[in-house]
Formats: C-alpha cells, sequence, structure tokens
C-alpha cells in the first residue's frame, strides 16, 4: 500500500534542513515518524539528486549492530563521501546506548545534516538537553487528525466517520485494517500498547510491578479531563488496599508521559497568568488506546474522548495548551500559539439553560477579545446559540476541520 504525504510534517522538515541544527521528530510509537522520515529521504533524492543519504532504522534487525554510540560513528564514516552534503537520518535513536556522544560529534564537524527520531522523552531529559543544547529542534509528529483520518481510510466527512475516528483513534496503520471490525481494531492497539508499555516504559525504567503501571494507564483513561495527583491516586489506591508509596505513583505517571502515551497538561490562572505547579489534567496521545484500555462503547465516556480529541486538534495545530482556571470555574483548554489565544469549552450536548449557563457563562467571566468556543455534539445549533454574546459555539466535526 503506496505510503500517503503528510505534507504539514513533510514541508516543516524540509524547511528547516541545511540551517545548521539537528532535527529530531519526537512522538509515540506508530504515530508515523518513521513514514515521515522515509518522506524526508525520498524529498532529498529527489530534490537533491547530488546529496548522501545514510538511512538508519533501529526496527530493522538489518541495523542491530549498531548498539552503542562508537558503533553509529563508524558506520556512519563508512558511508560518508567527501565534496557532498550528507545527510544522516536515524529512526529510533534512543536505542543506541550514548547516542548524543555521535550526533553532537557529527554536528560539531559539520559532517552531517541530522535528521532522527525518538519514541521516549527520555532522550530529552535535563541531561541530555544540556549536552545537546543549542543544536537540535525538536518537531512533534502527532497521530492523525481528523482530516488526515478521513485521507487515510478514503471517507466523506459525515457523522459516522467522525464516530468511527472517536472510537477508533488516529494511529496511521489502522488504514490496513477494517475500522468496522472490532476484533481487528483491538488486536492491532493492543499490540501497540504492548510495545509502548515493553519497551518505553516497563523496560527502559526497569519497573518490576508491571500490573500496577498497566491499571495506572487505565486510571488515566477513566479519568481523562479530571484532575490527577499522586497523592490522589494514593488515597484511593490505599482504600482499595494496595499499598504503593505516592512517590511511586509520580515517578510512574512521569514513566507513561516520557513513553508519550499520556501527556500531562498544567492550569493556569487567567486571572493571575501563573501556572499551577501540581495537580494537572491528563490526555492521552493517541485516544484509541485509551478506548482500547477502556473499552470502544463511548456510551458514558463521550465526553472524554470528545476533550480529548479537542485537545489533540489543537496540539496538531502547533498550540500550547493549558487548563484554564478562573475564580469561580474552570475553561477546558487555552490555546496559544505566539500572540494568539484561544479558549475552548467542551460539552457533549447543551439540552437546557442551565447547561448553557454554565458552558457559556464561565467563558464570558473572561475579559479579553481574544476567540472563545463552545465544543458540542448538538445535532441542531439553534440560531440563538450560534453565537452567544460573541462565542461560537461548534459541532465537533466542524471543529475538527477548522484551521484555527
Amino acid at each position: 500500500m503506496n505510503n500517503i504525504l503528510r505534507p504539514h510534517y513533510l514541508n516543516q522538515v524540509t524547511g528547516l534542513l541545511d540551517r545548521e541544527m539537528m532535527l529530531i521528530l519526537v512522538g509515540q510509537r506508530r504515530v508515523g515518524k518513521s513514514f515521515v522520515l522515509r518522506q524526508v529521504r525520498d524529498w532529498i533524492k529527489g530534490n537533491k539528486p547530488e546529496a548522501n543519504v545514510v538511512y538508519i532504522n533501529k526496527e530493522d534487525t538489518a541495523f542491530d549492530a549498531i548498539k552503542t554510540y562508537s558503533d553509529l560513528v563508524e558506520y556512519a564514516e563508512q558511508y560518508y563521501q567527501d565534496d557532498v552534503r550528507n545527510y544522516l537520518l536515524i529512526d529510533e535513536v534512543q536505542d543506541i546506548d550514548g547516542f548524543e556522544n555521535a550526533l553532537r560529534s557529527f554536528h560539531t564537524n559539520d559532517k552531517f545534516q541530522i535528521v532522527a527520531t525518538g519514541s521516549n522523552a527520555y532522550m530529552f531529559s535535563s541531561e541530555l538537553s544540556t549536552r545537546l543544547s543549542g543544536r537540535y529542534i525538536e518537531i512533534p509528529i502527532y497521530s492523525l487528525d481528523y482530516n488526515e483520518f478521513l485521507k487515510f481510510h478514503n471517507l466523506e466527512d459525515s457523522d459516522e466517520s467522525l464516530r468511527a475516528y472517536l472510537r477508533v483513534g488516529g494511529l496511521p496503520a489502522l488504514r490496513n485494517f477494517n475500522i468496522r471490525d472490532d476484533d481487528q481494531v483491538r488486536s492491532y492497539l493492543q499490540g501497540v500498547y504492548n510495545t509502548v508499555m515493553m519497551k518505553d516504559v516497563i523496560a527502559r525504567n526497569e519497573i518490576r510491578n508491571v500490573t500496577f503501571v498497566n491499571n495506572l494507564a487505565s486510571f488515566v483513561g477513566d479519568n481523562i479531563g479530571k484532575i490527577i495527583s499522586p497523592g490522589n491516586i494514593y488515597k484511593y489506591l490505599k482504600g482499595q488496599g494496595e499499598k504503593i508509596a505516592e512517590a511511586t505513583v509520580s515517578a510512574y505517571l512521569e514513566h507513561l508521559g516520557q513513553a508519550f502515551l499520556v501527556r500531562a497538561v498544567k492550569r493556569y490562572d487567567i486571572h493571575g497568568k501563573r501556572l499551577f505547579e501540581n495537580n494537572d489534567k491528563y490526555y492521552f496521545s493517541d485516544h484509541g488506546l485509551r478506548n482500547c484500555l477502556c473499552g470502544f462503547n463511548l456510551s458514558g465516556c463521550i465526553e472524554k474522548v470528545m476533550e480529548n480529541v479537542v485537545w489533540h486538534h489543537l496540539l496538531t495545530q502547533g498550540y500550547a495548551v493549558t487548563v484554564g482556571i478562573l475564580r469561580a470555574g474552570e475553561i477546558d483548554f487555552v490555546a496559544e500559539k505566539g500572540s494568539q489565544r484561544i479558549y475552548i469549552q467542551v460539552a457533549y450536548l447543551i439540552p437546557n439553560e442551565d447547561t448553557e449557563a454554565r458552558e457559556f457563562g464561565h467563558l464570558l467571566k473572561i475579559q479579553d477579545n481574544y476567540p472563545k468556543y463552545v465544543v458540542s455534539m448538538d445535532p441542531f445549533l439553534s440560531s440563538s446559540l450560534d453565537s452567544y454574546a460573541g462565542i461560537h459555539h461548534v459541532h465537533l466535526r466542524d471543529f475538527l476541520k477548522m484551521k484555527l
């Protein structure tokens, strides 16, 4: 099956080539980093035919011999060519021990333009960031947004297509399966989840309590949109008869985040203009994996999945996202990009005046002129609520198609 281009990422990467910076594509496994990297390789070969491209895929057994940075240096030097521009592309670079030493050396000596992918945020911990400081640009890669989902699965925009997206998520390789077959979808997603957990959480962090870390991931999935703190989880587990130290809970949450399986979203005091340091909300990088853990039947949890999808849509458009805190309420998302800011409330339905007052009322308390949205699944948005005191009321399908 032919690759489908993801031009947003391809253009982003190719636009940054040859600017004396390493380019690192980061994201959870199976969100499509490898496809983007191969498309970059093909773009270089097509647009710079005189260039030399050295390509290493650490998920291919052909490259098993490259285990350490010394092996990487030896391999790259073997294929380096004088008098041409050399490009070194490495897929899953974190699987090479001490990779940062080789990358720093190549960059310092201007031997290669480096483009690499990584599936664990540990590679950008404070220590590694110090070693590579000022030498790389991090480019996040996400699972498919709704528009890409339609393209990958050759679907028309419809309520049925939206339901499919909400149910199965946006991992690109799902296009090889029948997304209407729950068994096929579940088998694939379970395999991806197991790979992420084993390689990027359990093995990398030498976790012994495998049952607990899996239960923790499910707990996060069940509590999308709610404030989660290690202390609250500790108290809940204690009430269930489990003895897990609060420090262990905190560490395991961090490990799930480092693997990009889930991501913490900070709370932002809108009036005080400051971030809170603890008690974050968590969302899944791909809501299909969340559903794989918590169930594909969305009745009873549709609003959680909607929040996850709206958050994901904002990230794919380059926004930094926080949860907005007011003195008398909460705004689901505050999204910022440069000088732009957007406020978003997410509600499944707005069936009565009480819900209307709550969802729109919180936004009305924000005294600025940035755009404000209420995103819902109301089948027929009444004309009175299409625009409520300057607040846009948008159906989820329309919101997910918007370029904000």
